[in-house]
């Protein structure tokens, strides 16, 4: 009778389980870079995220999908592709916090060392919190909020109707003074005028009658809703409080391994006073920490979202993240000591373009340069200017300023997407900047963006005029919105149809954020996803948000020539 499997060896999956055998990776390009700087040496440490561990992930979203109880609620999943000490290659895949309650889950890599420390505590806390979501849920569907709102809107209706009926009253009863005048005198008149008075002054006791009578029936209402307002504050405060003395005590006894042998615990790894919460229970340093204590050589690592996201997350489902800024960032440099650093990857050269060596070895094609301004064809992938974080600092305008370290000056003058292509105009002075900045602003600049849709568009050319906002809620999302949003304007043109794929020219008049890409999704513009576009809502396979921006006139602010500027489509 055969011994059962070890726990590693039900931990650790073929890639067989989520790729076919006979898969093969065409595009070996480097999407995302985990990186840190060891501790000790400050040298930066590097662990890619491959199309090859994007297609396992990939498979883990299919095998997600098949099962209703890994949708229920959202959170983000993570693969590590592992090399064995005797060579073979496996898979162990994680997710972040607990899973429907649980944080051991067969098949899934355990938690970090430390939780079974504080199991009970956890549990009660746990309980606790339980409690308070429920008190919480009560609270909020109190059925004396909606008789307020109802008993409001009928009195605000009731006002509005004697409001307009005294109106007309007291339009009346003018025509009729200035009748009286013209046709009686003396008594008369001071007795009818009297008679009109007393009628205004009935109305004005009617509407004090209706208010009381409202006062009346609202106010007992209000006063138990701010009781009930209060008591919800209270219950969130003291959710808050017992979470963070939970997460407390886990960090402290949280306690986390490189692959040189080294153990921290999170409190001496985390700057002070500085521990969100949910630090240590993160895909990433759960995937590192088990490959270093099982002496797994990782090759790569990808991270992706599944399920609902959250009112305050603006996740999408299927999307694959970047390691996380407050909970993982500060992490990595000490996780990946005992690494190799990987040499780094070079973006490559796009035709009729110069290419520009850069600090880390990669190169940054160059379309125009004189000494006032540059244009560069940016790579999908590259930011175009640096971000707050230390992860998201490489961008265009940091890698030129590095370069040109005497181009005190130099800036954006526009900004593309992270995931789109093409060329960026930047100005190399202030004057400069500010004259370009003015064209823009007077629509003097041109530009021309080409794109593949993922379905079939029926009207081969037009204009898309739609009011885009940008809720702060869920950002960078960008929504038609005919109340708050700011004007849009985009011109389009069909260049072919292909299969159930429309390549289109697009020709923005505005400059809104996602412009192009809402024009294209919204059923209100053409209503049909830039492929590779999983913000908006693409469920088609696409390596890459296919935007790209082709070309751009404008006049030269210096020398007063057109300059035409084109730059080859890489899709």
């Amino acid at each position: 009778m055969p011994n059962p499997r070890s726990p590693i060896t039900v931990i650790l999956h073929p890639l067989s389980d989520f790729i076919d055998s006979n898969f093969a990776v065409s595009d070996s390009s480097v999407r995302y870079w985990y990186e840190g700087r060891c501790p000790q040496s400050g040298e930066l440490l590097k662990l890619p995220r491959t199309s090859l561990a994007e297609a396992i992930a990939c498979g883990l979203m299919r095998y997600l999908a098949e099962n209703d109880c890994y949708s229920r609620e959202g959170k983000m999943y993570g693969v590590l592709l592992v090399e064995l000490p005797a060579g073979e290659q496996r898979v162990i895949k994680a997710f972040s916090g607990l899973m429907n309650g649980y944080s051991v889950v067969e098949g899934w890599i355990p938690p970090i060392p430390g939780r079974d420390e504080v199991a009970l505590e956890e549990a009660r806390t746990l309980a606790e919190l339980d409690v308070i979501k429920q008190e919480l849920i009560t609270l909020k569907q109190l059925p004396e909020r909606q008789e307020y709102e109802t008993l409001s809107r009928e009195f605000e209706q009731q006002l509005q109707a004697m409001s307009d009926r005294h109106r007309n009253c007291k339009h009346q009863r003018q025509e009729k003074r200035r009748l009286l005048c013209e046709t009686l005198t003396e008594e008369a008149l001071s007795i009818a005028l009297e008679h009109l008075d007393a009628e205004s002054r009935q109305h004005g006791i009617e509407r004090r009658q209706l208010k009381r009578r409202r006062d009346e029936a609202l106010q007992p209402l209000q006063q138990l809703i701010a009781a009930v307002d209060t008591r919800m504050r209270e219950l969130k405060q003291q959710r808050k409080e017992l979470s963070r003395q939970l997460q407390a005590q886990m960090h402290a006894v949280y306690s986390l391994m490189n692959f040189s042998g080294q153990s921290r615990s999170l409190q001496q790894l985390m700057p002070k006073g500085s521990m969100p919460t949910g630090t240590g229970d993160c895909c990433a340093p759960k995937l590192l920490h088990y490959a270093a204590t099982h002496r797994l050589k990782p090759l790569a690592m990808a991270e992706f979202w599944w399920g609902p996201s959250s009112v305050n997350q603006d996740k999408v489902q299927g999307e694959f993240y970047e390691a996380c800024v407050e909970r993982c960032q500060p992490l990595m440099g000490f996780l990946l000591s005992g690494l190799k650093p990987n040499p780094p990857t070079p973006f490559p050269a796009r035709e009729g373009g110069v290419r520009m060596s850069l600090s880390r070895g990669e190169v940054l094609p160059i379309v125009y340069e004189d000494e006032w301004l540059i244009a560069v064809d940016k790579p999908a992938g590259l930011l175009s200017v640096p971000g707050r974080y230390y992860e998201t600092q490489d961008s265009v305008l940091s890698r030129l300023r590095h370069l040109l370290p005497d181009d005190i000056g130099l800036a954006t003058v526009h900004r593309l997407d992270l995931e789109t292509s093409g060329i960026l105009l930047l100005a190399r002075d202030r004057f400069t900047h500010r004259q370009l900045s003015g064209l823009f602003q007077e629509r003097q600049i041109h530009k021309i963006y080409e794109a593949v849709l993922a379905g079939a568009v029926t009207t081969e050319q037009g204009v898309i005029e739609l009011p885009l906002w940008g809720d702060p809620q869920n950002r960078p999302y960008q929504k038609v919105d005919w109340q708050r949003g700011k004007p849009s304007l985009t011109r389009f043109r069909v260049m072919a149809k292909k299969g159930n794929y429309t390549r289109v020219e697009f020709m923005p008049l505005t400059g809104r954020t996602h412009q192009l890409r809402v024009h294209a999704a919204d059923l209100q513009g053409l209503g049909v996803n830039i492929l590779g576009d999983r913000l908006y809502g693409c469920s088609a396979v696409g390596d890459r948000l296919h935007l790209h921006a082709r070309e751009i006139r404008f006049q030269h602010p210096q020398l007063g020539e057109t300059i035409h500027l084109y730059v080859k489509t890489p899709f």
